[in-house]
């Protein structure tokens, strides 16, 4: 749904992307599972069904569709326009965003490299990431710390000759676990006397270079998510040349604020796909059930469930949408509070139909039967990922005091 008028060219990407989500994405998920296998082999190899959905996405000009159209290396379409492909996505969202090379960390990395990235560090990075090449990860959540505080980062990134020496401990890597994973776009600080949001820089650290070690996968309530993962990662006295800085010293905090704005929006995007067709698996499911003498359908909480979470989903559809519209028109920056109130909304909703539609699947919600059980994991991390909700909730009522203050000064002076 769109509260705008589509171009053409639009329409039609939504077209064939839903065709291609739906005819092959959604049918593979199950060959896919079964080619990554068991045990450590889990991380050494990328099913072929992969290979042959991101050949046949090329094919069907559904490449690349994340980059806002301000960078020339992207697919020229607005956040706004994005948003209603990247749902679609969502609908599979192990197969379909990867099939685009539309998944995240890379789409936030890529970003990184398109906008503050120097000509060497595109034709390195950029260039192979966009050509779905390699993989890469962000490296800034640390074991040691409340990383939702970035301030707290203890990651060291010390001048040492015509570089720069990297020591620290990482953990929830995403990405890092992927055996076509490159490269480390990694938080740390410079310089521990500066000001508190200029002590923090951002490194580029390929992923073969010496001191580099991926300690072990994270389980997420009990999923790998192989062949990606999410890895706790240590970087033991890595070197890196100077040229693998990205902006300059200090500048952290800039380089993770443009990153994170977009991608935070892009994980809601995704979110409501998998709600979306969480209710649609438990419209089915409880249609072809029967209990106590009658359809499951007939009973009256299940009516109300069904009707609550259309009416939650079309409500944090909007949240959303507006958030995309808003940086398109004015910014990443001027759009923190609606990215926010996104980023709190939009987890929450999509958690309360999965539980919704996990409930009316009873015993069968909760296995691997069904993507229900995979779908709650992973969206309930993003209420924590990315920034926690108390974080972005608190922004939220900072930015709206300041703003209603300011209507306040304006008015008395009228």
């Amino acid at each position: 749904m769109s509260l705008v008028q589509l171009s053409p060219r639009v329409e039609e990407l939504k077209r064939v992307l839903e065709a291609f989500v739906e005819s092959e994405c959604i049918p593979a998920e199950e060959e896919y599972r079964k080619a990554l296998g068991s045990g450590a082999q889990r991380w050494k190899r990328v099913p072929p069904v992969i290979e042959k959905l991101k050949v046949r996405a090329r094919e069907l000009g559904l490449w690349n569709l994340f980059l806002p159209k301000e960078y020339k290396e992207g697919a020229g379409l607005s956040n706004y326009e994005y948003a209603i492909l990247c749902e679609i996505m969502g609908r599979s969202p192990v197969i379909a965003p990867e099939a685009c090379n539309c998944s995240a960390p890379d789409t936030g990395n890529m970003e990184v490299f398109a906008k503050y990235g120097t000509a060497e560090q595109k034709h390195k990075w950029l260039t192979p990431l966009l050509n779905g090449e390699i993989r890469s990860a962000f490296a800034m959540t640390e074991p040691a710390v409340a990383s939702s505080d970035a301030t707290n980062i203890c990651t060291r990134i010390v001048r040492s000759g015509a570089g720069y020496r990297v020591t620290g401990r990482k953990w929830w890597i995403s990405g890092a676990g992927h055996p076509k994973c490159a490269v480390f776009i990694t938080m740390g600080k410079t310089d521990t006397a500066a000001k508190k949001h200029l002590q923090q820089s951002i490194v580029v650290v390929p992923a073969d270079a010496p001191g580099v070690t991926v300690v072990r996968p994270l389980t997420v309530f009990g999923y790998d998510d192989a062949p990606h993962g999410h890895c706790e990662v240590v970087f033991d006295d890595v070197w890196v040349p100077a040229e693998n800085l990205i902006l300059g010293e200090g500048r952290g905090f800039e380089v993770i604020q443009g990153r994170l704005g977009p991608g935070r929006i892009h994980h809601c995007m995704r979110s409501l796909g998998m709600a979306e067709r969480a209710l649609e698996l438990m419209v089915s499911r409880v249609q072809s059930r029967s209990t106590f003498g009658r359809a499951i359908v007939e009973h009256g909480v299940v009516l109300d469930y069904i009707a609550k979470s259309r009416m939650d989903l079309e409500s944090a559809r909007m949240l959303v949408l507006r958030a995309a519209d808003m940086i398109d028109k004015v910014g990443a920056k001027n759009a923190l509070k609606e990215i926010a109130m996104a980023k709190v909304v939009v987890p929450n909703v999509a958690l309360a139909i999965l539980d919704r539609a996990i409930q009316m699947f009873g015993a069968g919600g909760v296995g691997q039967d069904t993507p229900l059980a995979e779908f709650w994991a992973g969206l309930r991390t993003l209420r924590i990922a990315d920034g926690p909700d108390e974080v972005h909730t608190r922004q939220i009522a900072q930015l709206e005091i300041r703003q209603q203050n300011a209507r306040l000064a304006k008015k008395s002076k009228l």
